[in-house]
């Protein structure tokens, strides 16, 4: 009973499959005739190209691209409000492309399906006996954890990427403080260090080199530093946001504050890994106990415990 209910939802699998293939591949047709019609007509080649920016050359990696973009499109919320937060995460994990957010929910369909399916498959090839139920809570609770699986990977890159630029912060700080302190502007110094950040931190180099842009493009300097720390999400940077505003406001020093700056930030790097030290201890506990200590006592006390059972034994 149970390999006839596998075998009927791996059967219906591949129809659903196959009549995706089917549908878009006519589309990828009517998409080809579309724009061969575009380029007879006279027009430019940029929406063309623009497209094949979107999707692969291949047919396979093409076909796998556009069912991705379709099941996005159905999935994607409607509400702008949704949309807003959404994209905003994207932004602080460094996703800036046109169709991020459309890939984003096409990609948390295909994994529920692939899971899902992946699990039956097994079930057919291994040849398991599971129970009907069993199968059914299985493939529910896979499809749940495939489905939220990007938002796993959405929280671990925007972790990442707020280490990394915290990591670099310091020395990007102590490098504005110099090209002030050289004559620069705030602004031509900020545009210097995204240039020279660029090998060492790349991720501090796109930001400021999205700061330096957007005040090149006629935002107020403080609008665009409240923009770049919204889009970075961490205290240190907002707090050295609020110093700069304050500190252009009050006409005092901006190199000393920058210095000043990033030797609190360097300090409370240092606290930080201190505090990681501290609970390195605690950590090791629980291995500690439950791997290291049965070995140990395996080594020491089993050659004493034979050799008690042999005397045992004998008498």
């Amino acid at each position: 009973m149970t390999f006839f209910i596998a075998a009927i939802a791996f059967i219906a699998a591949a129809l659903i499959f196959a009549g995706a293939y089917m549908f878009f591949r006519e589309r990828e047709e009517q998409t080809a005739i579309t724009e061969k019609a575009i380029n007879f007509s006279g027009t430019t080649d940029a929406v063309v190209v623009q497209d094949e920016t979107i999707l692969p050359t291949q047919p396979v990696a093409r076909l796998f691209a556009r069912v991705i973009r379709y099941s996005g499109n159905r999935l994607k919320p409607k509400e702008k409000e949704e949309i807003s937060l959404i994209q905003k995460k994207f932004q602080k994990a460094g996703l800036r492309k046109r169709n991020v957010l459309v890939s984003f929910f096409g990609s948390k369909a295909i994994c529920a399906v692939c899971l899902s399916m992946g699990f039956v498959a097994v079930i057919i090839l291994s040849g398991i006996k599971f129970p009907f139920l069993g199968i059914m809570v299985s493939v529910i609770l896979l499809s749940l954890y495939g489905f939220y699986l990007p938002n796993l990977w959405l929280s671990m890159k925007i972790s990442r990427r707020q280490a990394l630029f915290l990591q670099g912060f310091p020395d990007a700080l102590d490098l504005l403080a110099v090209c002030v302190e050289a004559g620069m502007g705030l602004d031509s110094a900020i545009k210097r260090v995204g240039e020279e950040m660029r090998l060492s931190n790349k991720i501090i180099s796109e930001e400021f080199g999205l700061l330096n842009l957007e005040m090149r493009a006629g935002k107020e300097r403080k609008d665009a530093m409240k923009s770049m720390a919204d889009r970075v999400d961490l205290e240190d940077v907002s707090s050295w946001v609020t110093m700069l505003i304050q500190t252009d406001r009050l006409g005092t020093s901006i190199s000393q504050a920058l210095r000043v700056h990033s030797d609190s930030l360097r300090v409370k790097r240092s606290q930080r890994l201190e505090e990681i030290a501290a609970k390195v201890p605690v950590k090791l506990l629980f291995p500690t106990i439950f791997c290291i200590f049965p070995s140990l006592f395996v080594v020491i006390l089993g050659p004493a415990f034979i050799r008690i059972l042999r005397i045992l034994s004998e008498r």
